[in-house]
């Protein structure tokens, strides 16, 4: 099959506008109660597991071997458990596009999380930007606190960027051995029992009583944003080049900024774009310097 110049580009895009729903969309379904950031951070994995496994087993997919299985659990810790679980909670209280704004951190945490994980040595300008966005965003929500100062949302928030940072980068690697949509579901099939005990506790001590909206926010959060969103994603990284197909998702935390004021009416503040302008800025900074 011929594969259109720029190709990897747009198909890198269609992966980064369908997670840039997922803060908005998890703000939603939390947002009046009636499902718990439990049921939400679980139960969207045991959808996407069956998914995933009906996948595997359709294409016939080879297992993983040996040290490869310890693999796929720490991108199963970082992208199915972690960050969901975290962000679930987060959003139950900060806003999206507060939110929004720390996330836009992830890819500068990525760059140094893959940095360390293959031992390369960039310049010392790499760990200039990537300390500076991280002052960036730590700055943004402290002034966001107000005298309070950090709130615990906003540490779930970074547990969350580091979660989805080890996550990524050790996916990356490994994809290059077992393939790129086949990691993502290795590790939603292996992360599985302990989302499906989790739902159930989450069913057991919170009743479910949602609105259709909030049904159909968590549908997507199951479907897209969990696993098929992966497929533009990786895809678009297999078709590379990888160095630029990578930067698309600087554009993630803006798209998501705009969600937030179209579907759930928040007011973007200045103090907000600035924030979000800064941490974008010198998280792309840092990628680029790596890719370079």
């Amino acid at each position: 099959m011929k594969v259109l110049p720029r190709s990897g580009l747009w198909w890198g895009l269609l992966g980064v506008v369908a997670f840039s729903f997922t803060v908005p969309f998890t703000r939603v379904a939390v947002e009046s109660g009636g499902l718990s950031a439990l049921f939400i951070g679980s139960a969207r994995a045991v959808v996407a597991a069956a998914l995933a496994g009906a996948a595997l087993l359709l294409t016939r997919q080879r297992l993983p071997r040996g040290t490869q299985w310890v693999r796929v659990a720490i991108v199963a810790g970082g992208v199915v458990v972690g960050f969901p679980l975290l962000t679930s909670y987060a959003l139950t209280t900060a806003s999206a596009s507060h939110g929004a704004v720390v996330i836009a951190l992830l890819p500068a945490a990525t760059a140094v999380t893959a940095v360390l994980r293959v031992r390369e040595r960039p310049p010392v300008v790499f760990w200039i930007m990537a300390a500076v966005g991280a002052a960036a965003a730590v700055g943004f929500a402290v002034g966001q606190g107000g005298l309070g100062g950090l709130h615990w949302s906003d540490a779930l928030l970074f547990g969350a960027v580091l979660a989805a940072a080890i996550g990524y980068a050790e996916g990356g690697l490994l994809a290059r051995e077992l393939g790129a949509w086949q990691t993502v579901s290795w590790a939603l099939v292996v992360s599985a029992p302990l989302m499906v005990v989790l739902t159930a506790v989450s069913v057991a001590d919170h009743p479910l009583r949602a609105t259709p909206m909030e049904w159909a926010a968590f549908a997507y959060l199951a479907v897209v944003s969990m696993y098929l969103g992966y497929f533009a994603w990786y895809r678009g990284l297999g078709l590379g080049p990888m160095t630029q197909v990578s930067q698309v998702q600087l554009v993630q935390p803006v798209l998501t900024l705009l969600w937030s004021a179209l579907f759930l009416g928040e007011h973007l503040t200045w103090p907000t774009i600035l924030g979000g302008l800064a941490v974008v800025a010198c998280a792309g900074t840092v990628v680029r310097v790596r890719s370079r």
